[in-house]
């Protein structure tokens, strides 16, 4: 099957730190994985995994059981996943560095992002991290140790004291971390590789990075998501890692989860052209340059954000990327791939009314883009474009409980009319939400992406109960309310 790319591995990404998948819904989507050219998996467990014993602390609510995990390695070697885990080790450690026992590992100390490499105990987490880890995945190749995006390196006191001597920098710390990580790893499986995200290394001097002793121990991923990458740079970085002694590479591209941080739906064009220059980038350089491709699908962007794509609204661009990695992507492939999938076209904006199509989540795909296109923009309509409303309800009107009463013929029953048809068309994506999603990610993403919407018109509909409620009944004729006894 990979005979047409030059990316032997080709491994999804699921980004468990947000919306993680229910087994169940694991099991009918690694099969389409496999038909659709995947060989691999990086699973960035984040607070999912069953940490035990002092880290027991790190799970979250919904966490995997050690069976689930099993389970997870068994579905994905039926379908022939390679299983690389993923364990953050620097950077992008708020879900260990949120929790108090852990808050003086940080490495300033009001943010819980990044971890103090000066601290022996840093080290000894992470360590008891990852033996956790690989205990759990006794026939693991690689080990992804994250690495990416170390904000605020060199600005904690420990490390402001140990910059000022002279030769120590920045990179230097940071390599020194990479290195005793990647040390551990070797020391506790000898036929585990670590893998890192690159952005850390990018602007490193040469010699520097050639005589850190990283080259030797680990495989850079080279992440870029635009569709607009630089080919030329990507091409010089490799060759500068190549020069470091690095001997292999991996890219790195995203399927969903790199376009806004609120993302519902990937803009499948956009990721597809983020591939064909991918493509480019691996043709320029001897045919082995790369050993694989990384196909991320973020689910948040940290720990602290909001959701972006969920993981079946990800799957006809996924679908499509993994389609042009191996074959191209031209009409025939295009016809495949919405075969393959059950649906019409791949552009389509109205899946509700062309149909959902027939992969696992398909009708989580199409209530989503109908939540994501129309909700907001119909409500919108109503309480801003609609002229009895603008123009007899104003917020000065409802805040004085001021109406025509005519006017309430004229609003009412079309806002009862949205308010219906949009709880049942909610009522049916929880539904299936809750198939393939724990309660807190079904919880988060409507709260997120309907409730603001659906309150707006609720409020209104309050409002309007409230004006047109009937009058007291009047008093009797020639009596003032006032003299009443």
């Amino acid at each position: 099957m990979s005979g047409s790319t030059p990316f032997q591995m080709r491994l999804v990404h699921l980004d468990l730190k947000g919306a993680p998948p229910k087994v169940s819904y694991l099991s009918e989507i690694f099969p389409l994985f496999r038909a659709l050219g995947a060989n691999g998996l990086l699973i960035e467990y984040e607070d999912m995994f069953p940490y035990e014993g002092p880290l027991r602390l790190l799970r979250a609510k919904y966490a995997y059981s050690p069976s689930e995990i099993k389970e997870i390695l068994h579905l994905a070697g039926l379908n022939e996943l390679e299983v690389i885990p993923l364990v953050q080790t620097f950077g992008h450690m708020e879900f260990v560095l949120k929790h108090t026992a852990f808050a003086h590992l940080r490495e300033v100390g009001s943010f819980p992002c990044t971890l103090n490499p000066h601290e022996a105990e840093s080290l000894a987490l992470v360590g008891a991290m990852i033996d956790q880890v690989l205990e759990l995945h006794p026939g693991a190749q690689r080990l992804h140790i994250g690495c990416d995006e170390v904000y605020y390196l060199g600005e904690g006191e420990a490390s402001r004291r140990w910059l000022q001597q002279e030769q120590n920098s920045t990179g230097k710390l940071c390599l020194s971390h990479m290195r005793a990580v990647a040390s551990g790893v070797k020391a506790r499986r000898p036929s585990v590789t670590p893998l890192v995200w690159d952005d850390m290394l990018r602007d490193l001097p040469e010699d520097q990075l050639a005589a850190s002793g990283v080259p030797q121990l680990v495989e850079p991923v080279l992440w870029d998501y635009t569709a607009d990458l630089d080919v030329h740079g990507k091409v010089l970085l490799m060759q500068k890692y190549r020069r470091c002694g690095f001997p292999q590479l991996w890219a790195a591209s995203a399927f969903k989860g790199a376009t806004g941080p609120s993302q519902a739906v990937p803009p499948v064009e956009h990721h597809l052209r983020n591939h064909v220059q991918w493509l480019q980038v691996a043709g320029s350089g001897p045919t082995d340059s790369l050993q694989g491709i990384i196909l991320t699908g973020w689910q948040r962007y940290d720990h602290y954000s909001v959701l972006c794509e969920l993981l079946p609204a990800g799957v006809p661009s996924l679908a499509a990327c993994l389609q042009l990695l191996l074959r191209g992507f031209d009409e025939d492939v295009k016809a495949k791939v919405e075969n393959l999938l059950g649906i019409s076209s791949l552009e389509k904006t109205d899946p509700v009314r062309e149909g959902a199509g027939s992969f696992p989540g398909s009708n989580i795909l199409a209530l989503v883009t109908q939540v994501s296109l129309h909700l907001r923009s119909s409500v919108d309509a109503l309480l801003e474009g609609n002229r009895y409303v603008t123009g007899w309800f104003s917020p000065y009107h409802r805040q004085r409980k001021l109406i025509h009463p005519v006017m309430v013929q004229h609003i009412q029953p079309a806002a009862l009319s949205l308010l219906a048809q949009w709880s049942t068309l909610v009522q049916e994506l929880e539904a299936a939400l809750q198939l393939a999603f724990y309660p807190d990610a079904v919880e988060e993403w409507l709260e997120e992406n309907v409730h603001p919407s659906l309150q707006r018109l609720q409020a209104l509909l309050q409002d309007l109960s409230e004006v047109s409620a009937p009058p007291l009944p009047p008093t009797s004729p020639g009596r003032d309310v006032a003299q009443d006894p």
